[in-house]
């Protein structure tokens, strides 16, 4: 729980006063009285409110922290919003009206109550917006380092660094350094993933963007007409798709060999109970999908859609022409659309 959440209950549950928190804390009085004014106004949250009335009977467990570490992915993306309507258990995770995340409500109001994320709009149905602390949080639990001051080994390979233009000898003009990538990188949530290098036979470490999937990227393009590449309808099948295969992944473990499904054949990478503690109703939903693309086409929406392999990538690790791949993955995720709408109806599969 945060630090401003306790002294906040330590104040008016437990009734200790704000000299006696300053005393122990180290702080002035007054600064302790801000903390405390400052989560109280917080708490018109109702995800906050809701938190701090359980504060203290629920226990963060190990699957809360992986589902939480999966939301933030979600709310990462350009454009996510969190949305809790009001007497639901559950909450949902969107983009431009598409559902790319389901999660419990108590994960949602921890989110709320460290501050990850924020309220942006409030109604029947409450929306809130990742903040730059969640993102800080995301990349700590991605690194697995933790935020903050500098620690001795940051500075066991430090170097000496050249002085500034301005500041040289021969003093050259000083020019301010430019600022884009710089901006744009600290939108961007890296993680190392080990992928098939495209231009060998054994495996590579990579560095790619967990906030943005290439399937994201696609449905930004727009055809000879104008009009987008892929629709809403294929963008939210490869969503549905990418949802269940992290549920599948959930759990302290995960045994389940998804190379299996382009190695061995379709039915050969799912084996019920084969499960390392994530969702079995996941793992069977992503092996029907598979089934119904078929080889080649559920290779390719695999790599893509769940790996997050970029699409000329995946051209040339299955040996396909250069924009070829394109095109097969909008026909294929037009038959994945196809396939969810039959099999589950226009609500789309129960997730968990």
């Amino acid at each position: 729980m945060p630090e401003d959440a306790q002294l906040y209950l330590r104040h008016v549950e437990g009734g200790e006063s704000i000299r006696a928190l300053a005393r122990e804390t180290g702080c002035h009085a007054s600064t302790i009285l801000r903390r405390i004014r400052r989560f109280e106004n917080r708490r018109d949250d109702p995800l906050i409110d809701r938190a701090v009335e359980r504060a203290g009977r629920d226990v963060m467990t190990d699957q809360d922290r992986t589902e939480m570490r999966r939301v933030l992915r979600r709310l990462a993306e350009p454009g996510a919003v969190l949305a809790v309507a009001e007497g639901m258990d559950k909450a949902i995770v969107t983009r431009a009206d598409i559902r790319t995340a389901v999660l419990d409500r108590h994960v949602a109001e921890t989110l709320a109550l460290r501050g990850w994320v924020a309220l942006v709009g409030q109604g029947r149905i409450t929306r809130h917006a990742i903040t730059a602390a969640g993102r800080a949080a995301l990349k700590s639990m991605v690194t697995g380092r933790s935020a903050g001051l500098p620690t001795a080994a940051d500075f066991d390979n430090a170097a000496p660094v050249d002085a500034p233009g301005g500041m040289a000898e021969a003093a050259a003009p000083f020019e301010m350094p430019d600022l884009g990538p710089q901006a744009a990188q600290a939108h961007r949530i890296m993680e190392d993933r080990i992928l098939d290098d495209p231009d060998g036979d054994g495996m590579r470490r990579m560095r790619v963007n967990i906030a943005e999937s290439p399937l994201l990227v696609l449905a930004r393009r727009r055809d000879a007409n104008g009009q987008p590449f892929l629709d809403s309808g294929m963008v939210t099948a490869g969503e549905r798709l990418r949802e269940d295969f992290e549920l599948a992944q959930m759990g302290v473990r995960v045994t389940q060999n998804w190379d299996g499904f382009m190695t061995a054949g379709i039915d050969a990478g799912f084996v019920p109970g084969a499960g390392g503690g994530g969702s079995e109703a996941a793992r069977r939903r992503v092996a029907e999908a598979l089934r119904e693309l078929g080889p080649g086409m559920g290779d390719l929406v695999l790599r893509v859609c769940c790996f997050l392999e970029g699409i000329e990538m995946t051209e040339r690790r299955l040996g396909w022409s250069a924009r070829s791949g394109k095109v097969v993955l909008r026909l294929a995720l037009m038959r994945l659309e196809r396939h969810y709408r039959e099999r589950y109806g226009r609500g789309g599969p129960l997730i968990g």
